[in-house]
């Protein structure tokens, strides 16, 4: 079997792939899969992809052969699904493998720039320290506003009420959730909100969720933080308010049109920024490559997949 990957990938992961069958690359992050010789194109059958990198209904044109598309982690949203489902495709992903490490890094970005940390480790390492002495707020007594509350948004809100937050959701449908609320409408909760934490996925439905009138709704002593999809809020709107203190700061993963980060936000100083690697531990890629073996296995063993995207 060839497998091609549309992600980068570690030796671990090359290596167990490497059991499996011949291993090919894509041509490139932006260019087409057609770029690839068609000799190779024609025997790939599967493609492990990820939701960013995604595969579209011409990359799976070019693969006369394809029969199954692995998402890495929960997102799929730029997977071509009714591409995939016309030609006999079936999509799957591995939802969970690293949720409990993006819950770790949400709640770090969360205290981080709540509590200024880089700000002060800069100014203690240049010799200040009466100056730098001032209240920040702490997160304790405080409400969390998640927007998304899958397995990830509800491994954050595990955290925060161990921090002893508020804790309030938005999602269509209430879940069943012990010491969680319910917020049906996403602007009142974010007038709520002390925090507002973006962890639900990207695509069309939610494309810029957080624009000017959320961010103005979160209010000046609001933060947002960002492990879900750069796509989810508007870039333009979210400078433009750190800029002029409609919100007090922000803390992002994930950006829109990465690995490319506006100049305007990277030299704001109420930001942190971190590369989209909120997934990424030991513990996780563990994870991540035991449920990648799962799958393929189920595939070249004729049995479906887990967790079917669809079929």
């Amino acid at each position: 079997m060839t497998i091609l990957t549309c992600i980068p990938l570690t030796g671990p992961a090359r290596m167990m792939l490497a059991r499996y069958g011949a291993v090919i690359d894509r041509p490139g992050p932006t260019l087409p899969v057609a770029m690839l010789d068609q000799g190779l194109r024609e025997q790939v059958r599967l493609v492990v992809t990820n939701g960013s990198a995604g595969l579209s209904a011409d990359d799976m044109a070019a693969l006369p052969a394809l029969r199954w598309v692995l998402c890495t982690g929960v997102g799929h949203e730029n997977v071509d699904l009714d591409a995939a489902r016309s030609q006999g495709v079936r999509v799957s992903n591995t939802p969970g493998a690293n949720g409990q490490t993006v819950a770790d890094h949400a709640m770090a970005l969360l205290l981080a720039i709540s509590r200024d940390l880089l700000r002060l480790d800069q100014g203690v390492r240049a010799g200040r320290w009466e100056d730098l002495r001032q209240p920040r707020p702490a997160p304790h007594d405080r409400t969390l506003g998640l927007l998304g509350f899958g397995q990830i948004g509800q491994a954050i809100a595990t955290r925060a009420l161990g921090f002893g937050m508020r804790v309030l959701y938005h999602t269509r449908v209430p879940r069943p959730f012990q010491g969680a609320e319910h917020a049906a409408d996403l602007k009142m909760m974010a007038a709520r909100a002390d925090y507002l934490v973006v962890a639900c996925p990207g695509g069309a439905a939610t494309r810029h969720l957080v624009d000017a009138a959320l961010l103005q709704a979160l209010g000046p002593r609001g933060f947002l933080i960002n492990i879900g999809r750069g796509s989810v809020v508007d870039t333009t709107a979210l400078v433009a308010a750190l800029e002029d203190g409609v919100i007090a700061g922000a803390a992002l993963d994930v950006f829109e049109g990465e690995p490319v980060v506006p100049p305007r936000l990277r030299t704001l100083p109420n930001v942190i920024l971190t590369p989209h690697l909120a997934g990424r531990s030991p513990q996780a890629q563990a994870a991540q490559l035991s449920a990648w073996e799962t799958h393929i296995a189920a595939c070249t063993q004729g049995r479906s997949p887990p967790n079917l995207v669809h079929s």
